[in-house]
């Protein structure tokens, strides 16, 4: 099968890899590319793609490794990483490049409910050093003063605006916004389809009916046409037998004719998909599920706790705010005057008001928890809100976090309760 790679995607990685590798006087030329973009446009797969064309050996780190329980551990993993592939083009003699896929998920500040680790610190701060002194990347507890080649590295993502905004600056990291335009997706999808003896005026066709579509809908479409003679092939050797004649059959894999890839049938299956697409977005069941604690919260006088309070064991009142979790309602947890003029601080910039909790252990390594289940509405809602997480976290940690929503980063942090109150 015959894939299509974009001349602008082939042009930007090709130009990318190849300058880091050339010693051009004087210049200093970025060690990141960042490749932006909706989801589901084939970012990952068409870096792949030039890299088998160019014959760069790639070393790969996904976004999910970059969390870990132990502190330190993600750093230490890009570092070894990187020291493993340039020691790969010494031995080699051959382009390597690392490539991170979904940097954002990994490493990116969503909202308030997101939270910011010393894991996500130390992987910011490696990043950069490592673009500032790419011959120069030591592990933790050792050092070696021969310098490192110098290895590019390709990052993947969907929102860059979410990540530490000093890594991506011009100096350590290029950006690319991937948009296939129609000529783009054309030639991808007929790619897709080259092995089904699909026109290109069908294939114009068929991305014409779907313009709204990313690339990996045309792929799960044609993954979707094989239903058929795999739900008539269990059908003829029963449900019972499925297992046994799919997994380490002596008859071997089954056999399967070529499916029907009319355009006609093509655009009836893409529909039922997007119909499909249709009632995930429409569903909207959280809603219903929480409609009763909307209701109660938009008749409940501002600031004032939900009436479906009982009394606890020690005499505090255990209620629902309104941000829907339950927490202790206790009359040692109004708010100082300070606290509350920082909270109309930060609402008269409009910005968001984020509250997060820590106990002493975790404290030390940075793991906050977010107190708010739902956006907070005005000053009352966000003193009321405050007020409540204090009660339930008397022994705990707890700060204030201004939040710009343009922006997408966090302004102000304030420790506002220590341990045991204070």
């Amino acid at each position: 099968m015959s894939y299509y790679i974009s001349p602008r995607f082939l042009d930007k990685i090709a130009v990318h890899i190849t300058k880091n590798y050339l010693d051009l006087p004087g210049v200093r030329v970025p060690l990141i590319l960042g490749i932006h973009g909706r989801k589901g446009e084939g970012k990952s797969f068409q870096c792949e793609l030039v890299f088998e064309r160019m014959g760069v050996e790639v070393t790969h780190i996904s976004g999910g490794e970059l969390e870990s329980p132990d502190a330190g551990d993600s750093a230490r993993l890009i570092r070894l990483r990187y020291r493993e592939t340039a020691e790969l083009i010494r031995v080699r003699g051959r382009m390597c490049v690392i490539m991170i896929n979904d940097l954002d998920a990994g490493a990116g500040r969503f909202d308030e409910g997101t939270q910011y680790t010393v894991n996500t610190q130390l992987v910011n701060a490696t990043l950069m050093n490592i673009a500032d002194n790419p011959t120069d990347v030591q592990l933790p507890g050792s050092y070696d003063a021969t310098p490192l080649h110098r290895v590019p590295i390709i990052v993947t993502g969907n929102d860059f605006s979410t990540l530490y905004a000093p890594l991506i600056r011009d100096g350590r990291m290029e950006k690319f916004y991937w948009d296939p335009d129609r000529d783009d997706k054309v030639g991808i999808v007929g790619g897709i389809f080259s092995e089904d003896r699909l026109s290109r005026q069908e294939v114009d066709k068929l991305v014409d009916t779907f313009p709204n579509q990313s690339i990996d809908f045309f792929s799960a479409l044609r993954a979707r046409i094989y239903d058929e003679q795999i739900r008539n092939f269990i059908h003829e050797i029963g449900i019972e037998r499925v297992s046994q004649r799919v997994v380490n059959s002596v008859e071997g894999p089954p056999q399967f004719r070529k499916p029907n890839f009319s355009l006609s049938h093509l655009i009836e299956i893409g529909n039922l998909m997007v119909g499909e697409q249709q009632q995930v977005e429409s569903s909207q069941l959280v809603s219903q599920y929480n409609r009763s604690l909307y209701s109660r919260n938009q008749s409940a006088p501002s600031g004032a706790v939900t009436p479906t309070t009982q009394p606890s064991s020690n005499g505090a009142s255990q209620g629902t705010t309104s941000n829907g979790y339950q927490k202790q309602q206790q009359s040692n947890t109004h708010l100082t005057l300070e606290t509350q003029e920082q909270i109309r601080e930060i609402l008269s910039h409009g910005y968001r008001i984020g509250i997060e909790h820590v106990d002493e252990r975790r404290f030390r390594t940075g793991s906050w928890q977010s107190c708010i289940t739902s956006p907070i509405t005005g000053e009352q809602d966000a003193i009321s809100t405050v007020e409540s997480c204090l009660g339930q976290y008397s022994n705990e940690y707890v700060r204030l976090v201004s939040i710009d929503p343009k922006a997408k980063r966090r302004v102000v942090e304030t420790i506002i309760q220590r341990p045991n109150g204070s």
